[in-house]
């Protein structure tokens, strides 16, 4: 007997489907992260060029100290970029971890537990502009602005206006993480740590791809089923906690808590994340590149006493520099994107 040829009546074999292969960890971060690098490389030759102690180990190894403490933050700002979020009070958050860590330490608790103290305060400040983001729907531009000028002010009210002093700066705490590693400052150490740790959480885990889908697209992050307000405070709650841990290094290698400290920084930290390929329309972002753009801005500062500008000059500078950069590395970025599309 022959098989019967199927009609149209007759509906056709069911087919199992079949599970798609698992996607391979993607390395397309090491290619967009290229032109940021190529930026530095570039600035580092051509300062050393015409200032050959720019060279110097010493002074490269100055830099990368000084970069790291913006670079933290940077870090912590592309969770909030990658958001559509902005957080501005991160300079408030610093300064006022820095004195409340200054303040336990003088007051005689361990330097180490007043350190893990002043990083939980700083997720706790995070926290609340989340809160405040979030069920007072305020955008965080204007609610980070007014807690920017709040946690400025508790820090200048807890420490009277005054520097925090007389610490004890032969504690292991302050030998150790303000001191030098394995030929490197203990901040580099961190910024090193931080980058590799928050790059795993924002590329690899469930709460990295939540921030990038509500950043994408809220509306279909919701509809999905992504706790969009709960997501958006744990993301200000690591901006915030960041912002406590470079506090805390800030405190371990000048030994005294300045209540005037990181004046402008949450511009530089957004900058950084900027020119590391963080866009403010969210739903992407760059953990390497942050802090790529950080020792760039570091290398400009840097380079700008070597060529004694002017300090009058120095913030035009900047950022001239900083646009540069960022149409430098914008113009790689398309470059790329159009040989992509010539190729598929």
């Amino acid at each position: 007997m022959t098989d019967r040829p199927a009609t149209d009546t007759e509906p056709p074999p069911a087919v199992e489907p079949v599970a798609a292969p698992p996607r391979r960890p993607s390395r397309t971060w090491l290619r967009e992260e290229a032109g940021v690098l190529v930026v530095l490389v570039a600035l580092v030759v051509v300062v050393g060029a015409f200032q050959p102690d720019f060279w110097i180990a010493g002074n490269l190894t100055e830099i990368a100290r000084q970069s790291s403490y913006i670079g933290i933050l940077a870090i912590g700002m592309v969770f909030a970029l990658a958001m559509r979020e902005v957080d501005l009070s991160v300079g408030g958050t610093y300064a006022l971890t820095i004195v409340v860590g200054a303040l336990l330490t003088r007051d005689g608790v361990s330097p180490w537990v007043a350190a893990v103290v002043a990083i939980a305060i700083g997720g706790l400040l995070g926290f609340l502009n989340g809160l405040f983001t979030t069920y007072v729907q305020v955008p965080s531009f204007i609610a980070t602005l007014g807690t920017l000028s709040l946690y400025k002010g508790l820090a200048l009210a807890l420490s009277n206006g005054q520097q925090v002093g007389g610490l004890d700066q032969d504690h292991p705490f302050f030998q150790v993480v303000g001191g030098t590693i394995l030929g490197l400052p203990g901040a580099v150490w961190a910024l090193l740590l931080s980058a590799a740790l928050m790059t795993v959480v924002f590329t690899r885990t469930r709460f990295g791809a939540q921030i990038r889908a509500v950043g994408s697209n809220p509306d279909a992050a919701a509809f999905t089923g992504i706790p969009v307000n709960r997501v958006r405070i744990k993301a200000l709650t690591v901006t915030g906690l960041l912002a406590g841990v470079s506090g805390v290094l800030a405190l371990s290698f000048f030994v005294a808590g300045d209540p005037t400290v990181g004046q402008g920084y949450e511009l530089m930290a957004i900058a950084a994340a900027i020119i590391g390929g963080t866009p403010l329309r969210g739903g992407t972002g760059s953990v390497p590149g942050a802090v790529l753009g950080s020792l760039i801005l570091s290398v400009v500062a840097a380079s700008l006493v070597f060529f004694s500008v002017p300090i009058n000059w120095t913030t035009f500078a900047t950022g001239a520099v900083i646009l540069l950069a960022v149409a430098l590395d914008s113009g790689l970025r398309r470059a790329r994107a159009a040989r992509r599309r010539t190729t598929s």
